[in-house]
């Protein structure tokens, strides 16, 4: 008996080690990310939201379970796999972009929804009020005052008079911009002409049916524009038009400047209010962020191929000077 006894401890102690290892895995945390499509300011976007996890101690592979998927710029592709995610049960899910945001808030009300780079988060009916919303979603706007955008388009081109926009009409930030913009003009001299292009593949042919049209090309952080930027730069340069873009990456790849977001920084905000609610905290109890770490950049490279040249004051001015 006294064997069987000590066999029994010996058991127990076992299945009392296993029990206090097996925390170990059950505290690993799921976040799973999805995107619109892949560009240089999403993917920093998804850059900072790892960088913030890690900085908090969640490490992929020990206790944090990382899944990414890009849409590739189809809504279709979106809804698949915001439904995905909500089947995989993740802890949190952040959504990069309206149109990905959309489809994840369509397809849960429970599992808590981390927005990040929507420009209007109340015209994409994600939240009711920049107010802390009650439901499973916050997250964090990357919205710009545009009176410093049509600032921007003045020091660029002081005599441009109508300003060129080209953007998808099916993403609602986009939109929101383009009518905002539309009234705000008028009170600075200037008109807005814009073009659809509901498709990546559209954008290069958009912005050739402005050419005469336009003195200068506005791109906001529309994300079938930014996700085909190379075809506007040719026309820009091509027609001699100048670019100026609301998103600072845009600049290495052709804008002439940009006063934006550092979207960088825009994923760290994005991943600490995912790790407050990895820790308990319920999205509906924090109120949606706007960035307001904002950055000119400047290319007078590209400035003098599409026939402006930047003034010494605003290369000055510049926090980046791209060459």
């Amino acid at each position: 008996m006294p064997f069987i006894k000590s066999r029994k401890v010996l058991f127990g102690a076992m299945a009392l080690a296993f029990a206090m290892a097996a925390p170990v895995h059950a505290q690993q945390k799921s976040v799973a990310i999805t995107a619109i499509v892949e560009h240089p300011a999403l993917d920093s976007v998804r850059d900072g939201v790892k960088e913030a996890l890690t900085a908090a101690g969640y490490e992929e592979g020990k206790n944090l379970k990382w899944q990414y998927q890009s849409a590739q710029g189809n809504t279709g592709t979106a809804a698949q796999i915001a439904r995905k995610f909500v089947g995989d049960k993740s802890d949190v899910i952040v959504a990069i972009a309206t149109p990905s945001a959309q489809a994840v808030a369509a397809a849960t009300k429970d599992i808590p929804l981390v927005f990040s780079a929507v420009t209007d988060p109340v015209a994409a009916k994600l939240v009711p009020s920049m107010a802390a919303s009650g439901t499973n979603i916050t997250g964090v706007s990357d919205a710009l005052e545009l009176g410093k955008q049509i600032e921007l388009i003045k020091r660029v081109a002081p005599n441009a008079k109508r300003v060129g926009m080209v953007f998808n009409p099916g993403e609602a930030n986009s939109v929101v911009v383009l009518e905002q913009l539309r009234k705000l003009l008028p009170e600075h001299g200037m008109s807005l002409v814009d073009a659809a292009a509901p498709r990546s593949v559209d954008v290069g042919s958009a912005a050739r049916s402005l050419i005469g049209k336009v003195d200068v090309f506005y791109t906001s952080t529309d994300n079938n524009v930014v996700s085909a930027y190379e075809a506007l730069v040719k026309v820009g340069m091509d027609a001699k038009i100048p670019l100026i873009a609301a998103d600072t990456d845009s600049v290495g790849r052709g804008a002439v400047a940009a006063y934006g977001m550092d979207y960088k920084a825009l994923g760290v905000q994005t991943g600490q209010m995912v790790v407050r609610i990895l820790k308990g905290e319920k999205p509906g109890a924090i109120a949606p962020e706007t960035s307001n770490k904002l950055e000119l950049h400047v290319n007078p490279g590209a400035a003098r191929k599409q026939g402006v040249t930047l003034s010494e004051e605003l290369v000055k001015d510049a926090s980046k000077v791209v060459q």
